[in-house]
């Protein structure tokens, strides 16, 4: 009985590796659904503000509109700024979720590592 044999290797890897929680993993899906939706809808917001108040200067490439079923009329500028709103909201996420793995996660050092120092 070697180290390739699939008893030894499947009975040693069981208590090292932990399952993710299927909350978290529901979790996760909403959010991959949820947050394109609401960039679309502040990006739809965003440009129509910024057609009113001229924050920005949108180029008329940009202004150009298509229609999209159970959308209606959709300009490139919502797109692009949708995008760039999923980009940024994604982002704030993983750093939220960086700061409470480390502040809530496993510890740092498992049972097989060496004492720090």
């Amino acid at each position: 009985m070697g180290k390739s044999d699939p008893a030894f290797a499947k009975s040693s890897r069981t208590g090292l590796t932990r399952d993710v929680h299927p909350v978290w993993r529901g979790i996760g899906c909403f959010m991959l659904i949820l947050l394109p939706i609401i960039s679309f809808a502040a990006a739809k917001l965003l440009v129509q503000e910024n057609s009113r108040q001229r924050w920005v200067n949108v180029p008329q490439e940009m202004g150009i509109s298509f229609s999209v079923p159970f959308v209606g009329q959709v300009l490139i500028a919502d797109i692009a700024l949708t995008i760039v709103l999923i980009v940024i909201g994604f982002g704030i996420l993983t750093v939220v979720y960086a700061i409470f793995f480390r502040l809530i996660g496993p510890p740092r050092y498992g049972p097989l590592d060496s004492p720090p120092g």
